[in-house]
Parts: C-alpha cells; sequence; structure tokens
C-alpha cells in the first residue's frame, strides 16, 4: 500500500467520522428543540415525551432539516417566532457538538 494510498483511507476515515458526528448532534439538536417547543407548549412527562418522538419522527419523515423547523413553527405558531427557533437550532446544535466532543 503506497502512501497515497494510507492518506486516502485516513481520510475517507475522517469523512465519516465527521458525517457521523454530524449526524447525532442534529438528533441531539431535535430532541432539546423539541423538549424547548414542548415546554412552550405546556407539555409535561409522557406528552413531552410523545412531542419529541413526534418531532423526530418529521425530520425522519422528510430529512430535509427544515422539516423541524417547519413542524415547530406550525405547532408553537404565535409563541414565537421563526427567527427565535432558528437561533435555538443553532443554539442546540452547537451544544450537542460540544457535548459530543466531550464524550470522545
Amino acid at each position: 500500500m503506497t502512501t497515497f494510498d494510507q492518506r486516502e483511507m485516513a481520510f475517507e476515515a475522517m469523512f465519516v467520522r465527521s458525517e457521523e458526528m454530524t449526524f447525532k448532534a442534529i438528533a441531539r439538536r431535535d430532541r432539546a428543540l423539541a423538549r424547548w417547543a414542548g415546554s412552550l407548549l405546556g407539555k409535561t412527562g409522557d406528552e413531552l415525551a410523545d412531542y419529541v418522538v413526534e418531532v423526530v419522527r418529521a425530520d425522519i419523515d422528510d430529512p430535509r432539516h427544515l422539516a423541524v423547523l417547519i413542524k415547530i413553527r406550525e405547532d408553537l405558531g404565535d409563541l414565537t417566532t421563526e427567527e427565535q427557533i432558528k437561533e435555538k437550532m443553532v443554539e442546540f446544535f452547537a451544544q450537542a457538538k460540544a457535548d459530543i466532543a466531550a464524550e470522545t
């Protein structure tokens, strides 16, 4: 195996790791965002847990990353703005990435 082949394999491994970390961070972001939105809607306990699953399912059913934003915006209505939801998405994504980095 040449040095070039080894470097190529290393870069591929880095790419795979990066994509895996991004996937995990998005999943954590979506769960945190759903808990935040659910609390604004007054959901607690099992009702909140069910809402988190419902939001995560929206991302699975339509994995454009906008699906979660659209669902939460529709659910919250006048309780918040789209900009506030986007700010929370950024905040929760940064926190999720930091948490994942701390775990590894």
